[in-house]
């Protein structure tokens, strides 16, 4: 005779009663981060969250982004206006001394962006 622990008992009934079938990733394996913040991870992942950067990063990514952001603009001077935002952003951020490493953010060409920007609205 085997003794079965409350514990058991509940998870046998569980399961004859079929309370595990057809759970969500079922058959699938398991998603394990060995990283400690793995459930802000998750969390991000399943919302669709936007991670919130630190000012250089931020930059950098806003940057490496331009031409999405200008495909929202229809007048030529509202989108040199916004690429030179940019650049003014930048050289701030280079101005102001950090503590920490130092994230290198590169300037926009403004020419060469205002010209990818125009090709794309005329094809």
């Amino acid at each position: 005779m085997q003794y079965e622990s409350w514990i058991d008992r509940q998870i046998r009934e569980a399961a004859e009663r079929g309370a595990f079938d057809n759970l969500p990733g079922t058959g699938k394996p398991l998603d394990l981060d060995p990283d400690e913040n793995w459930w802000i991870k998750a969390k991000i992942k399943r919302e669709n969250l936007d991670v919130v950067l630190p000012g250089p990063l931020a930059l950098r990514r806003e940057v490496e982004r331009i031409q999405d952001t200008l495909a929202t603009i229809t007048r030529e001077e509202h989108a040199r206006e916004l690429l030179e935002d940019l650049n003014e952003r930048i050289r701030d951020h280079y101005r102001r001394p950090s503590s920490g490493p130092v994230i290198v953010v590169r300037l926009v060409d403004i020419e060469a962006e205002l010209a990818r920007w125009r090709e794309a609205r005329s094809g």
